[in-house]
């Protein structure tokens, strides 16, 4: 408690001082809004301030720097109280709070503190662009995207693509149709606030984005058969890339064209972006597995690693440059590049590569949803109840819609079935998340329309991260008897930490243990190691099919390296080293205290 205290102090304290500081250096900036407005209100407020400040002393290139640099320092500020709060929620074993929510109450404690800040006129709270487009897409976005794909354990995923990809793109464009053809009729008839069709076909898109990371955490610490674990995983790894290319087709719809018409269009331009942005990623991907099977890079892992951080942010930036979705190239390529080029990597740039990308992806997402909780207090909102209740009501529908039908479809191509069991816990997973809130911010729609649909997409993804989130746990033990029949070949068996601990000791504190909520505690894991619960490779290749005969016979030969003896000797004997030059460091460090001790007490 008296570290939770502390953390709340320091919050207090730096934004105090850093907010003061700031008071200084700024001119006469806005105190409203923390949110950026489309082009035409930019520039519109851009003009009216230069009038309004025509008479005063101008902005010099030294404050605006000053300025950004506090931005910047408050951003990292945010970041580090993230970081100490996930910290102390695995520390202190505070497992019923899944750290997504903890930091989205941290940053709505921040907001409070600005709004606060403002009333005493400690500050002046101006118009940051903490989250312009420009940043979200090119700086946050990527590496989120791409750690979930890469971090993926492709055996299952391939195994049950068909599933997935049937989920993610035909269940998602349900949702988006159900969502957005609702809202359409309602404001119609004048039961809701009134969008138009392209409008609320964009919002259906948006909010058809789903995030279960509470309910994963929860997979993970429960053993829940592997099939269910990767298609809840599986879908939302696609679904978040389809519904960003879905809601920024629909955004591109020509208005002069017939309904028809456009609608033909968009569906084209969607499948056209799809597939052009994914071929994109997997030429990068396989090119890059390529180079290293046959350049030895990985005799020097500095290079190899930047090698793969070029290869990894390459086909984000030419396809979004060429017109076409990058979050879907990066995508495909993360995937990709995990199953192909990993394996050629040697085990010191593997294990550097997939720590880095797994720290960029948790300080993005940190931020957003910092930012969450800060738009609880800092936003200009417009609430409209009806709105609210109706878009919730539509988003189970449409979520039903995308699941139980679907469910009957795939079934018929599958050997093993998903049963209504899995269907519901599927659809009770349908969280809604920090992407859906970060598409919302930046639609170009018109001021008032555009607050009501953040202020509704801030309410959706709260009460759906909160009550379903919460609820998942209460949920799985009540249907604990889910594939009953696997549970004694998916459950661990824990081994003895020492001899004088029995069976009985191991059974005990299994019993006792706890469910993390944190997706942070299984980023240490290595590539082979974070595998699906209860998941063996002889299970997963296992009277294989399709694309995995066609990749065990043909793709993985060509596209993975064979080590040789000599290689794979050499590469241990490098691991080894450094863990005894680790090792020696410890121990030097020891005896050096050890000696300091000894002289100290002569």
């Amino acid at each position: 408690m008296k570290s939770f205290c502390a953390v709340i102090f320091l919050i207090v304290f730096c934004t105090v001082w850093v907010f003061k500081v700031e008071g200084d250096v700024s001119v006469n900036t806005s105190s409203k809004v923390v949110i950026i407005e489309d082009s035409k209100n930019a520039s519109l407020s851009s003009n009216q301030s230069a009038k309004s400040a025509a008479s005063k002393e101008p902005v010099s290139g030294a404050t605006i720097e000053k300025q950004n640099s506090f931005a910047i320092f408050f951003i990292l500020c945010v970041l580090f109280f993230s970081i100490l709060l996930v910290y102390l929620l695995i520390k202190f074993h505070f497992h019923y709070l899944p750290e997504s929510i903890g930091i989205v109450f941290l940053g709505a404690i921040i907001g409070a503190l600005f709004q606060v800040l403002n009333y005493f006129e400690l500050a002046d709270f101006k118009e940051e662009e903490m989250m312009s487009p420009t940043i979200f897409f090119l700086i946050m976005l990527p590496p989120i995207i791409f750690e979930s794909g890469y971090s993926l354990h492709k055996g299952n995923f391939f195994a049950n693509f068909g599933s997935i990809f049937t989920y993610a793109v035909l269940g998602t464009a349900v949702s988006a149709l159900t969502i957005g053809s609702g809202l359409f009729v309602l404001g119609i008839a004048d039961v809701v606030y009134p969008f138009t069709l392209k409008e609320s076909l964009s919002f259906g898109a948006l909010i058809s984005a789903v995030d279960p990371v509470a309910t994963l955490a929860i997979f993970q610490s429960i053993d829940v058969h592997p099939t269910l674990y990767m298609l809840v995983f599986g879908e939302s790894v696609l679904n978040d890339a389809v519904s960003i290319v879905m809601c920024d087709s629909v955004i591109n719809f020509d208005d002069s064209t017939s309904t028809a018409w456009a609608i033909t269009l968009g569906v084209g331009s969607f499948l056209l972006k799809f597939t052009v942005s994914s071929l994109v990623g997997v030429i990068f991907a396989l090119a890059l597995a390529i180079i290293l099977k046959y350049v030895h890079l990985n005799k020097v892992p500095s290079l190899e690693f930047c090698t793969v951080g070029l290869f990894a942010y390459g086909p984000y930036f030419l396809a979004d440059g060429l017109n076409y979705s990058g979050i879907m190239a990066i995508l495909a390529s993360g995937i990709v590049m995990s199953h192909y080029a990993h394996f050629n990597l040697s085990p010191v740039t593997q294990i550097t590569v997939q720590q880095t990308f797994r720290t960029f992806a948790f300080l993005a997402e940190s931020m957003v949803f910092a930012y969450l909780g800060m738009a609880i207090f800092s936003f200009s909102h417009s609430f409209k109840p009806a709105f609210v209740i109706w878009t919730l009501i539509l988003c189970l529908v449409g979520r039903a819609i995308n699941i139980f039908p679907i469910s009957v479809i795939v079934n018929k191509f599958r050997e093993h079935q998903i049963d209504f069991k899995k269907q519901f816990v599927m659809w009770f997973s349908g969280l809604r998340g920090a992407i859906a809130f970060s598409l919302a911010l930046h639609l170009p729609f018109p001021n008032e329309k555009r607050r009501v649909i953040v202020s509704t997409t801030l309410v959706i993804v709260l009460f759906s991260i909160l009550f379903f989130g919460g609820s998942t746990m209460p949920l799985m033990k009540l249907l604990q008897n889910i594939d009953s029949d696997d549970k004694s070949t998916t459950k661990h068996k824990k081994l003895p930490q020492s001899d004088n601990e029995s069976d009985e000791d191991i059974e005990d504190s299994e019993a006792d243990e706890e469910y993390p909520l944190s997706k942070t505690m299984e980023m240490g894991r290595s590539m082979e190691a974070n595998q699906i619960p209860g998941e063996t490779d002889s299970d997963i290749w296992h009277g294989a099919k399709g694309f995995t005969v066609l990749d065990n016979k043909y793709f993985i030969p060509l596209f993975r390296k064979r080590f040789t003896k000599q290689e794979i000797k050499d590469a241990y004997t490098k691991m080894q080293d450094l863990t005894n030059q680790w090792h020696s460091d410890v121990e030097g460090g020891k005896l050096s205290d050890e000696r300091d001790c000894d002289e100290s007490s002569l």
